[in-house]
């Protein structure tokens, strides 16, 4: 007779009806994930992610902010 009493107290709400295929794929069009935006880097012309430091090469805005094997 406890265990019935607490299920009851406790009970989680249900779903009375079934959500239909358009309102779930409604719900789902915002879910999925957007492509990087990269740019060039200009000194050696190597994909990178905007407003960093090239990893490549070492260079931001035209000057050399990170020591790389390249360079050493």
């Amino acid at each position: 007779m406890a265990a019935s009493a607490i299920e009851r107290d406790t009970a989680m709400p249900n779903p009375k009806r079934r959500h239909s295929k358009q309102r779930t794929a409604k719900r789902r069009s915002h879910d999925f994930l957007t492509p990087t935006g990269l740019s060039e880097c200009p000194n050696c012309h190597e994909r990178k992610l905007p407003h960093r430091a090239c990893r490549k090469c070492g260079t931001y805005k035209g000057r050399d902010v990170l020591v790389t094997k390249e360079a050493s």
